[in-house]
């Protein structure tokens, strides 16, 4: 019996940022939630996602620092929960709504750091969820 295997092919919208790296990081995402469940701190599934990132050799930055100033005078220091390949900031949270606030932290950190494209990822009872956040500007 001869069995072909298919592979079924990708297609992504021409305008859509680092189609490739946000795939992979979203199924790291869901592979850990499939596994781990529900109701772990955000720093929890943010030590699951580092083991993840290490083992499948993508590059990135963990609780990044970022200076905020305000001409020329240091204001204060944010943290990004994740760069990954110094493109897509990824920023953990729970709950089940998207709040205005974690869209606007987002937000924020893409400005300051000149970057394109933000995940939030949201952890909810019923799985998880996320959101693109690009930076217009």
């Amino acid at each position: 019996m001869d069995t072909k295997i298919r592979k079924r092919a990708v297609v992504y919208k021409a305008d859509l940022l680092y189609p490739e790296l946000c795939y992979r990081i979203i199924g790291i995402v869901f592979d850990i939630f499939y596994k781990v469940g529900y109701g772990f701190t955000e720093k929890q599934y943010g030590k699951a996602i580092e083991i993840a990132l290490k083992e499948t050799g993508l590059d990135y930055k963990k609780e990044l620092p970022v200076r905020i100033n305000y001409k020329n005078t240091f204001l204060t220091t944010n943290y990004l929960d994740f760069l990954i390949d110094n493109k897509i900031i990824l920023e953990l949270k729970q709950g089940n709504l998207f709040l205005k606030k974690d869209i606007d932290q987002i937000y924020k950190y893409l400005k300051i750091t000149n970057l394109k494209l933000g995940l939030l990822i949201k952890f909810t009872r019923s799985g998880v969820k996320f959101k693109r956040i690009v930076n217009i500007n």
